[in-house]
């Protein structure tokens, strides 16, 4: 078998007994952790006073959660807003019965969204600063949160590939395939972790998990994708003066982050049935990036044109 072609199912975190660590949270925390250690260096390097770091922290995670969640059920999921409005919010199922869920359901271009206004916000109360000084540093650890989210969504066998049958990356999402009551029913397990380890341990089912197709590592492309942006954002801010031009970081990371999301969607399967080729044959996450790729584009043409910089 080849290393990159395998049979994905994975426990869903770390069991303590009286609780579980899931992999999807976990990798947020070392996204915002990683995020705030990085935002501390720009800082010192800057001369800004680091007290106004804890408020940025603050104003990101509130952001990013509000906004990845309001994005994914306005362009996603709308009928939420109506068939069951309690769970926007909640990280419960209120319909057809209550159920605990997490916070399912995030997108990134909500994120986006939400940390812009967010960072005006920051900038107005707190910082003081121009808002794009502010976006082209705080841009680098918004990648870097991004690699760390995508890896998470491939643990929790989200946003998983469309099926390719000649790919040697290719990968079999048990967990994709088979919701926890299903695999219950097959297995004869009532507890989820324990069915799902059986289903893959167990000859006897060995039919089921030949019957999953290989996909995509849609999740492991567009993380290895962001890795890539996410060194030449570094490398532009580090060791070269683009950084003093206004807005140009910025606009790189929209052109180049959101390209990455554009050619990835070809590979993955599409979040919502319906919507795979509804406009010009793209669907709903490459026609949501085009906006942010011409916009970036606009701030990347604005910042070379700038002649001198701005003193704070």
């Amino acid at each position: 078998m080849h290393a990159l072609k395998m049979t994905w199912n994975p426990s869903t975190g770390f069991d303590l007994g009286f609780m579980t660590i899931h992999f999807y949270s976990l990798m947020f925390v070392v996204a915002f952790m990683l995020g705030w250690f990085l935002m501390k260096r720009i800082y010192k390097y800057e001369n800004v006073d680091e007290e106004k770091l804890d408020p940025l922290f603050i104003y990101s995670v509130l952001a990013i959660l509000l906004g990845a969640r309001l994005g994914h059920v306005f362009f996603y999921q709308t009928e939420l807003l109506w068939e069951d409005p309690l769970s926007v919010l909640l990280p419960f199922r209120f319909v057809p019965e209550i159920e605990y869920t997490g916070f399912q359901g995030l997108a990134s271009h909500g994120a986006a969204i939400g940390m812009i206004i967010a960072m005006y916000l920051y900038n107005k109360k707190i910082l003081h600063k121009s808002a794009l000084w502010l976006l082209d540093r705080v841009i680098l650890p918004v990648c870097l949160g991004g690699i760390f989210v995508r890896i998470g969504n491939f643990f929790n066998s989200e946003m998983v590939g469309k099926v390719t049958e000649t790919s040697n990356i290719a990968i079999k999402f048990v967990q994709d395939q088979y919701n926890k009551y299903e695999v219950q029913r097959i297995t004869g397990i009532n507890n989820p972790r324990k069915a799902y380890q059986a289903l893959t341990d167990d000859p006897q089912f060995a039919s089921y998990i030949d019957a999953i197709p290989y996909r995509y590592p849609g999740q492991l492309m567009e993380s290895a994708g962001y890795i890539i942006v996410f060194a030449i954002l570094m490398a532009i801010y580090w060791k070269t003066d683009l950084r003093k031009k206004e807005g140009f970081i910025f606009g790189t990371f929209l052109v180049l982050l959101w390209s990455v999301r554009f050619i990835v969607e070809f590979f993955k399967r599409a979040q919502v049935e319906g919507r795979e080729n509804w406009i010009f044959d793209l669907n709903t996450g490459q026609i949501l990036s085009i906006p942010f790729i011409l916009l970036g584009l606009f701030f990347i043409f604005r910042g070379l044109n700038q002649k001198g910089e701005k003193v704070y």
